[in-house]
């Protein structure tokens, strides 16, 4: 175990078909086509990154607080070009938990515009407790996935259960991808994206009494890895 060291860039993947279908099946949509045919990403903001334990807000305007239960690689040295197989995997340093907090009212009116996500992430991510070596964990990871239970639970009440070997993509492909034409740097973090069942949006704020209010206390928990918990807070004055 190690502690987090500083992030450097923030690419955050889309990597499990489940989450994707659902969600989009909410809107009356069909899968992309093109979701099959690149893993796609999003860069988010390093100076958000906040630790277990610390306590957590929705961003201005927002009443639509979700999490995203999430599993993140940890770049450990300078790569670039990597190719979409297990040698990869030499330039991770190791897994954490990811929380990919949302504010889903504002992201649905910048979605709707086309570009990505912006002020409805650009708030806090979560990432913790710990960092676990890829060495400690390689007796899971089998054709390029890692077989880890990823569980959320809020208040106590397990809202999310779900594995992070039914990724589409798997992490030589999303290194390969990420480090395409530029350079993975140590303290670079690669998000998977959230796993089907991991978030409220694809839940249905309708089946689980609403979305995160202060005083909700939000626990993440990936096997081997550890829990990740914070609590909502009401926002202050900044």
């Amino acid at each position: 175990m190690k502690p987090i060291p500083p992030v450097a860039s923030l690419r955050d993947f889309y990597a499990f078909e489940q989450h994707v279908e659902t969600c989009r099946k909410h809107r009356g949509l069909e899968m992309l086509p093109q979701w099959y045919q690149v893993p796609v990403f999003y860069f988010s903001n390093p100076v958000c990154i906040i630790g277990d334990g610390d306590p957590v807000s929705a961003p201005q305007g927002s009443m639509a607080l979700d999490y995203e239960l999430e599993l993140a690689c940890v770049i450990g040295k300078v790569s670039s070009n990597l190719p979409a197989d297990d040698a990869a995997m030499d330039a991770v340093a190791g897994f954490t938990i990811m929380n990919d907090w949302s504010a889903r009212d504002l992201q649905r009116a910048e979605m709707a515009i086309g570009l990505g996500p912006s002020k409805s992430k650009d708030f806090a991510t979560s990432l913790g407790p710990v960092l676990i070596p890829f060495d400690a964990l390689s007796d899971r990871y089998h054709e390029g996935r890692l077989t880890l239970e990823m569980t959320a639970s809020v208040n106590g009440k397990e809202y999310s259960r779900g594995n992070a070997s039914s990724m589409y993509w798997t992490w030589p492909q999303l290194l390969a991808h990420a480090s395409r034409d530029t350079e993975l740097r140590p303290g670079d973090v690669l998000g998977s994206g959230t796993v089907g069942t991991g978030c409220i949006l694809e839940l249905t704020p309708e089946a689980v009494g609403g979305w995160l209010q202060p005083k909700d206390v939000v626990e993440l928990t990936i096997e081997r890895i550890g829990t990740l918990r914070n609590t909502v807070v009401s926002r202050g004055p900044r």
